[in-house]
């Protein structure tokens, strides 16, 4: 299922923008994909999402993945789901649940009509079955950049990381966005951890990422709880991480990315 509409043609921070390093994100931008679950966090990566398309005229994927997984549970008879508000358990059973995800489909192709209203920018919908990280990792490429919400369904938990979002995040061929619904987003700068090994210079950052931000700023090397605390009161801008420094972080404090009060942008 799809639609397309074609495209028309702290410290000061660094310029952000010039020659690309070979550990950053490509400076070719293919795809935007946005993996959209109809919670607020992944409607508000929506947003997200279709800006940075249409600034870059890029594609904008819109991926929605019938989870198989909650499908399988709700087979067996004794299967039951708990009310976010109520509390009260209710029997889970097939027909309800792919009730529920027809609805939650319709209000994503409302979402995604109301997202790119007046916008030129070029988009489909994909709707797929299956674990949902799997058929998102199985459809984005070096060259794309992932959107998608901190928490997703698990928002009715509190701020927390999905299990899902973590997996995508370590596990992505390409560049990650992750934004939060909760923290309106402000533009500053990029942060990103120094660990002493060269410094920052101008043009380590691509002009697509580039445009979403003021400048690099560096940050010290940080246990997971010192950053916590030294981005405690920043609201503006953004948090830069390679994975094999997120992978430390998440080893340290699980939920850490879930309480950062800022986008995060995570590359290899």
């Amino acid at each position: 299922m799809m639609a397309e509409r074609p495209a028309k043609g702290d410290q000061s921070p660094a310029p952000a923008t010039g020659q690309q390093s070979a550990e950053y994100p490509s400076q070719e931008l293919t795809r935007v994909l946005a993996l959209l679950d109809a919670s607020r966090h992944s409607l508000a990566a929506l947003a997200a999402a279709v800006d940075l398309a249409s600034r870059r005229h890029a594609e904008l994927v819109a991926l929605y993945v019938e989870d198989s997984d909650l499908l399988s549970c709700a087979a067996f008879p004794f299967s039951c789901e708990i009310g976010a508000q109520s509390g009260l358990a209710r029997p889970l059973s097939a027909t309800s649940l792919e009730a529920t995800i027809a609805r939650q489909l319709k209000r994503i192709h409302q979402a995604l009509e109301s997202a790119v209203a007046g916008r030129e920018v070029r988009y489909r919908l994909e709707v797929s079955r299956g674990q949902v990280a799997s058929e998102a990792l199985a459809k984005a490429g070096p060259g794309d950049v992932l959107t998608m919400g901190k928490a997703g369904m698990s928002e009715r938990f509190g701020p927390r990381l999905g299990s899902t979002s973590r997996r995508l995040l370590l596990d992505a061929p390409c560049t990650v966005l992750v934004w939060d619904e909760r923290h309106a987003f402000r533009r500053g700068p990029l942060r990103l951890v120094d660990h002493g090994q060269a410094p920052l210079e101008a043009g380590t950052v691509p002009d697509w990422l580039a445009a979403l931000f003021d400048g690099v700023m560096p940050l010290p090397d940080h246990y997971a709880g010192e950053l916590e605390r030294s981005l405690a009161h920043s609201d503006a801008g953004g948090l830069l991480l390679h994975r094999r420094e997120l992978a430390r972080l998440l080893d340290e404090d699980p939920e850490l990315l879930a309480r950062l009060p800022l986008p995060i942008v995570v590359i290899n």
